[in-house]
């Protein structure tokens, strides 16, 4: 569903508070604010895990950092500070971030034909700026349910897994590029093959997650999962604490600066937070990062059974959720996330 309406304007992003360490071995720790409700924040956090009604599923770990503090932390029965866990579409979130990273390093101009040796027919208009947007034109069908048909489930566990970026290339048009928005994570493995292409191969591409954005973000426990082609599944399949996927957050939060180092373009962030279509349960989407509509200006990474990080830039606010919430329970878990935010709004 693309969006109609007018594109709200582009909160400011906060800079790490000149007082506060950057979380690199360990996380600068913080109590919660004499203006906030910490009895709350303790219940959404803690009481929420312990005590979980149904409709929220399973929850794994809930993970607050405000104004670059860890504020507060809470972890399932059988999960804790190291566990790693799945991403799945939080992934996106971060193949867009090392896009944009290689845009900083000159190697790729996203407002370019995208370098896809199959695309010779009308394809080839297809730039990785509409990919990034999800507005390629491809024929997809994102669908998690059994019995479905459905393009996603061959690629990541099908016919298509052995090469994933190819497998999504390989389909044809439905709509001319750049006119419609549809989710797609074929299109996700199309863009991080031209990211391996670009890099020479799997194992350089491997170490460039490592060198400029796992290792510089402390991000240690992070592990992203590759195809047999050397592809990073960047639909899908990153494993990290929660700890890590905070100071990920953190980053886009901070605009892609990290202990005073600028990482990405200027810019790169607006570009992902900067509204392009919604979806049937009315939230934005950008450049591969998801957008709320709240007055607080919160965008975000989105993945599969309710895994959320999201960046609030008008509290100076990251709030992780991960855990098991199947589709059929609702939603229940984002209006959770909705009330933690709301703890930190001194104006309620």
């Amino acid at each position: 569903m693309d969006h109609t309406g007018t594109y709200p304007k582009l909160l400011p992003l906060p800079p790490q508070p000149p007082d506060v360490e950057w979380p690199e071995s360990q996380w600068p720790l913080g109590g919660v604010e004499p203006c906030f409700d910490p009895d709350r924040v303790e219940l959404l956090t803690t009481g929420a895990i312990e005590d979980q009604p149904p409709e929220l599923g399973i929850g794994l770990a809930t993970l607050i950092v405000h104004r670059g503090r860890l504020v507060a932390e809470a972890y399932g029965s059988d999960t804790n500070a190291d566990t790693t866990l799945i991403s799945w579409s939080m992934a996106k979130s971060m193949l867009q971030v090392v896009i944009g990273m290689l845009v900083c390093d000159g190697l790729l101009d996203p407002d370019t034909p995208a370098p896809v040796g199959e695309w010779t027919d009308v394809r080839s208009e297809i730039t990785i700026r509409q990919l990034l947007q999800m507005r390629p034109g491809l024929i997809w069908n994102e669908d998690y349910i059994d019995g479905q048909v459905s393009n996603v489930i061959e690629m990541l566990f099908g016919d298509g897994k052995d090469d994933m970026g190819s497998y999504a290339a390989a389909l044809l048009l439905e709509d001319k590029p750049g006119a419609v928005w549809k989710y797609s994570s074929g299109v996700s493995n199309i863009l991080s093959r031209i990211v391996r292409d670009t890099l020479g191969g799997g194992s350089a591409y491997e170490a460039y997650l490592q060198d400029r954005l796992f290792g510089p973000l402390h991000m240690s426990t992070a592990t992203a999962r590759f195809d047999e082609v050397g592809t990073f599944v960047g639909s899908s399949f990153v494993y990290a604490s929660a700890r890590d996927f905070a100071r990920f957050g953190l980053f886009a939060l901070r605009d892609g600066v990290w202990n005073g180092e600028r990482l990405l373009p200027e810019g790169w962030i607006d570009c992902a937070r900067t509204m392009h279509a919604r979806d049937e349960d009315l939230e934005g989407y950008g450049e591969h990062w998801w957008l709320l509509d709240d007055r607080y200006g919160s965008f975000f990474c989105s993945g599969y059974e309710g895994q959320r990080i999201v960046c609030v830039p008008a509290l100076d606010l990251v709030v992780v959720r991960l855990g098991k919430t199947p589709a059929d329970l609702g939603l229940a878990w984002r209006d959770q996330l909705a009330d933690i935010i709301a703890c930190f709004d001194p104006s309620i």
